[in-house]
């Protein structure tokens, strides 16, 4: 595949582009690894940049290559790869083979974990070993934590420690029971206490903050206000970036889907269509042939 430049800022890491990487508008040079820094500069050039969550090997070289700037190993898993109803019962010991995984796959990518629910609460202290354990045994580049004000100190104490943090406010999956189940964050006038965290965490020091079912007005005025990115999910246009599951995006779960899902292929028909071909070439005896004996 022939390589072409990068979108990003020039950084200390400057060198050929990954495959995947689109044309800059501004013609700045490429780099090899998207650091926090790039993103901010991608914001302050008006440049929009998205992140998929990604779970493992495969798909994580897939959406490296295709040119995501960041790719998140959510707790989402709990619900995409555990079976689990939500995204409470994940661990991190569950999350941290996920995450090495990912990060071991990439070559562009900036790998984002997931601190899971219980994880970094309890004090800025648990949150900071607990978010250790994701840099040095699972190789991630920064971790993810739901909560604006109140979490502030974790965010303090993580960013002091060498570690960067995306923030995550609006409706927190991990929160569902204390919200009342998945409902839009933001309304009314409740939208300054949306504003509120938003300034809270990015002054702790967060280097981005994910919005999630947010007014798309109120995230468009937060967005204006931060000089960290802001990352969208249901969330507006407005944002600096926007996330999406991968499984919904693509077409791998089925069903109802929230109204900030936009489905861009079916890989499930795809991969029923294969497997249902399988299962007739074994049972017809098509497969193996002798192509395919040694």
């Amino acid at each position: 595949m022939s390589e072409q430049p990068s979108p990003y800022g020039a950084g200390p890491q400057a060198s050929a582009a990954a495959p995947g990487a689109t044309p800059s508008a501004t013609g700045t040079p490429p780099v090899k690894r998207v650091r926090t820094h790039h993103l901010r500069e991608m914001k302050s050039r008006g440049e929009r940049w998205s992140m998929l969550t990604a779970y493992d090997m495969y798909t994580a070289q897939v959406f490296d290559e295709a040119g995501v700037e960041v790719l998140l190993v959510g707790d989402s898993a709990s619900n995409n790869v555990f079976g689990n109803e939500t995204s409470l019962p994940v661990t991190v010991d569950e999350l941290i083979p996920l995450t090495r995984a990912v990060a071991r796959s990439v070559r562009r990518a900036l790998v984002l974990a997931d601190l899971p629910f219980g994880s970094y609460q309890a004090s800025p202290e648990q949150a900071y070993l607990t978010a250790v354990r994701f840099m040095k045994e699972a190789g991630a580049h920064a971790v993810k934590l739901e909560g604006g004000a109140e979490m502030a100190p974790q965010i303090a104490k993580l960013t002091q420690g060498g570690i960067p943090v995306c923030a995550h406010i609006g409706f927190t999956p991990q929160s569902e029971h204390t919200l009342g189940g998945y409902r839009v964050q933001g309304r009314g006038e409740t939208a300054d206490r949306v504003l509120a965290d938003a300034h809270a965490v990015q002054e702790a020091g967060a280097f981005a903050v994910v919005m999630e079912m947010v007014p798309g007005d109120v995230a468009a005025q937060v967005t204006k206000e931060l000089d960290i990115p802001t990352v969208g999910i249901g969330a507006g246009p407005d944002c600096d970036a926007q996330v999406l599951v991968w499984q919904d995006a693509f077409g791998l779960r089925t069903g109802r889907m929230p109204r900030f899902v936009k489905q861009y292929v079916d890989v499930r028909s795809v991969l029923l269509k294969g497997a249902q071909a399988y299962v007739a070439d074994v049972r017809g005896g098509a497969f193996p042939g002798p192509e395919h004996t040694f």
